[in-house]
């Protein structure tokens, strides 16, 4: 059995450039997919969160509209209702890498306004990196990578193959226009190798041991790889 750890924004809200606050948290999907198939697979999930808050879900993620059907609405609450891990997120200041076997981070719009600037985070994505130990990023995840630089703007994923959310796919939802900077511009200027597929369809790169997916789409695929180094 292997232990997982799951980074997830703690954030309720994603500060727009005209000050609104648009309601957010972590996407559905990029939660319930990968912990059903580290679950489903016998290992054992941790959840960690900036202050050790309770995550919240982003309600438009468990629209019919977004999760394809009234049923993957319905089994995504469920899962979600089910897993008590997301009730009892420890400190995300508190946890060592050493402890665990693979890091992963969930997208949503949340770690846009929490992870991309948080130290702590920063600090756990050099150690995970370093450890050599699988680390998954998905969707808006890799604006966590911006945490990492130093105070010269150096940063280990320099270089790195990745991927991640889309302006396309941002300007799909009616935001590309209305946030104060876009995930692919940032994780591209960092620099890091981006690319990218088709617009919300699965679409994974991995280097060495950083494994990113692009969307709510890749998080599942992204689980299944990283089943097959564990």
């Amino acid at each position: 059995m292997a232990k997982v750890l799951f980074v997830v924004s703690g954030a309720q809200y994603w500060t727009l450039k005209d000050g609104h606050r648009h309601p957010t948290g972590y996407w559905a999907e990029e939660f319930v997919a990968p912990y059903s198939v580290f679950t489903g697979a016998g290992h054992q999930v941790t959840i960690a969160t900036p202050g050790g808050v309770i995550p919240t879900v982003d309600t438009m993620s468990l629209r019919p509209s977004m999760t394809g059907s009234e049923a993957n609405s319905l089994e995504h609450e469920a899962v979600i209702e089910k897993a008590e891990e997301l009730r009892h997120p420890l400190v995300l200041r508190d946890v060592s890498v050493d402890d665990y076997d693979v890091v992963y981070y969930p997208g949503g719009h949340g770690p846009m306004e929490d992870l991309a600037y948080d130290r702590d985070s920063g600090k756990l994505l050099k150690d995970a990196l370093a450890s050599g130990k699988p680390l998954a990023v998905v969707c808006h995840a890799p604006a966590a990578l911006l945490a990492t630089r130093d105070v010269d703007g150096n940063s280990p994923f320099v270089g790195y193959r990745t991927t991640g959310y889309t302006n396309d796919e941002e300007e799909s939802v009616h935001l590309r226009d209305k946030a104060k900077w876009l995930m692919e511009d940032e994780v591209r200027n960092l620099p890091t190798d981006y690319s990218r597929g088709p617009v919300f369809e699965p679409y994974l790169v991995s280097d060495r041991n950083l494994y990113t997916g692009q969307n709510p789409a890749s998080s599942g695929p992204l689980a299944k790889e990283i089943l097959k180094v564990l």
